[in-house]
């Protein structure tokens, strides 16, 4: 059932930005363990195959995460601290086929400038400061939007909302 639109608005393209940082750390945490556990696997070697399988590890266990996290309530823990959750375009929860389209998506927001960065041989400092600026550009495309969603939600066919302020707790009444 979509929610009722007087309870949800559109989240302020900050407060989506801000959320995205705490999320960006969340998943550090959530990638800490299959990380480990796969570098004792290939003795902490810095073979090409083996940098290789580790973008993919990250690619697959963030995909697992989000992709879970989004069919099953519309949010991760990130998005639960920010009241943000992400629906269909007509407020409905999403599927998992949408919500891993979502997740192939929001890869756009690095995958530019990581392939200009392998194109011109950036590395380090450099390759960072091109993630940076794709990032920064993506963000852009929120402005293109009437509703202000960003462009890997417009064609997924997905938006984000922001859900109201829990209704205060009330302080139990005190004998006198």
């Amino acid at each position: 059932m979509p929610p009722d639109n007087a309870t949800v608005s559109m989240p302020s393209i900050r407060r989506r930005l801000v959320s995205m940082v705490y999320e960006l750390l969340l998943a550090f945490a959530a990638l800490f363990l299959p990380f480990l556990v796969f570098e004792f696997a290939v003795d902490a070697s810095h073979a090409a195959a083996v940098e290789h399988g580790r973008q993919a590890l990250a690619f697959f266990v963030l995909g697992a995460y989000f992709i879970h996290q989004w069919s099953r309530n519309g949010q991760t823990l990130a998005m639960q601290t920010w009241r943000l959750r992400v629906t269909q375009a007509d407020g409905t929860a999403l599927p998992p086929r949408r919500a891993a389209l979502r997740y192939l998506l929001a890869w756009m927001w690095v995958l530019p400038a990581l392939v200009a960065s392998w194109a011109f041989g950036l590395e380090h400092w450099h390759a960072l400061g091109a993630i940076a600026i794709g990032i920064a550009l993506w963000s852009l495309t929120a402005f293109l939007d009437r509703d202000r969603q960003f462009l890997h939600d417009r064609i997924a066919g997905t938006r984000l909302v922001q859900l109201p302020k829990p209704a205060k707790k009330k302080a139990p009444a005190q004998a006198a």
